[in-house]
């Protein structure tokens, strides 16, 4: 720790869990040493709906570190989700966000705060390196050109799930309920005040990302659809092209039977034409019905998340020693 304003921190670390039972213990063992030297702090692990052990894990992890939180959803609803979720529950007045395969390193967060300490009120960590595959890279880069789309700025290309930011930004989304999530949008609904710096990204600890290129692409189409108009922007733009194109076309024909007394060919260039019409009304549909789909979605009321059960340590206020209990709340966000 380099900075007194770090230290007098309280801070809340917000972890999604999916599928990491294997690697949330040395997750911990490298993550509570960096925390001791703040003030007061807090590690929420939602549990994602995982099919291993991975609440049991959580579970047992909070017997051996008090500051740990658990909260277990009904079922997978993704990361952004689980995230919201975490951010909703958190105490304390500045938010960490991390992965829990330990490629945002617990070391790195100082880094971080330093930064944060400057007065920004969201810094992001991007990696000096990807340790991904070639596609898990390229779909990463799409996701980042998307949410450039929806949020309308360069700092878009630097997010990453490792990130700082002051909680009260919170409060700009707190009625917001809708099945699709982006954090980094969200955020911008508090604020522009955003930084990044480079820090280390190392290889994932245990097992195989659950990111895959199919689940990158789809967030990336939801995040341009859910939070941005652009597509539609596009679509009215390509109708004006073709217009235009077939205007020009439509002139080449009268031109050519007025001058030269012929009609153009026929079955090659009607037929092209009318591919190349019904191909771009087709485009148009398409991105007005993905948009008349999220608003269904939300007309449905459908929620971000919902919660089966949390867990913590606390004392009940009659108790000397404080001991481990769970607090059986069925909530929807």
């Amino acid at each position: 720790m380099t900075s007194n304003f770090e230290v007098s921190l309280e801070v809340s670390i917000v972890i999604p869990v999916y599928n990491s039972e294997q690697s949330l213990g040395l997750l911990l063992g490298r993550l509570t040493p960096v925390l001791e030297p703040f003030k007061r702090y807090e590690i929420i692990l939602v549990n994602d709906g995982s099919k291993d052990a991975s609440w049991h894990t959580i579970l047992r992890l909070g017997r051996e570190y008090p500051q740990i939180r658990g909260i277990n959803l009904m079922r997978n609803y993704g990361q952004h989700n689980a995230l919201l979720c975490g951010i909703r529950a958190a105490r304390y007045e500045t938010i960490v966000t991390m992965d829990d395969d330990l490629q945002n390193p617990p070391e790195e967060i100082p880094k971080l705060l330093d930064k944060f300490s400057e007065g920004y009120d969201v810094v992001y960590g991007t990696p000096e390196k990807e340790q991904h595959g070639f596609w898990r890279d390229l779909a990463s880069q799409v996701t980042k050109i998307a949410l450039q789309s929806a949020l309308g700025a360069q700092t878009a290309r630097k997010v990453s799930t490792f990130r700082v930011f002051r909680t009260q930004l919170r409060n700009a989304f707190t009625n917001y309920q809708s099945p699709y999530v982006s954090i980094d949008v969200l955020l911008t609904w508090g604020t522009t005040n955003f930084a990044a710096i480079p820090v280390a990204h190392e290889p994932r600890a245990l097992g195989a990302s659950n990111y895959t290129f199919r689940k990158l692409m789809t967030h990336a189409l939801n995040m341009i659809t859910g939070f941005s108009t652009w597509p539609l922007q596009a679509a009215s733009l390509i109708g004006f092209a073709f217009t235009f194109l077939g205007f020009v076309a439509l002139l080449y024909v009268l031109g050519r039977f007025l001058v030269q007394g012929v009609v153009v060919p026929g079955f090659v260039f009607l037929a092209s034409a009318i591919a190349i019409f019904s191909g771009a009304q087709l485009f148009a549909l398409g991105i007005m019905g993905e948009y008349l789909a999220r608003m269904h979605l939300r007309m449905m009321e459908r929620p971000s998340y919902s919660v089966r059960e949390e867990a913590s340590v606390a004392a009940p206020p009659a108790a000397e020693d404080a001991g481990y209990y769970i607090e059986h709340e069925i909530g929807v966000k």
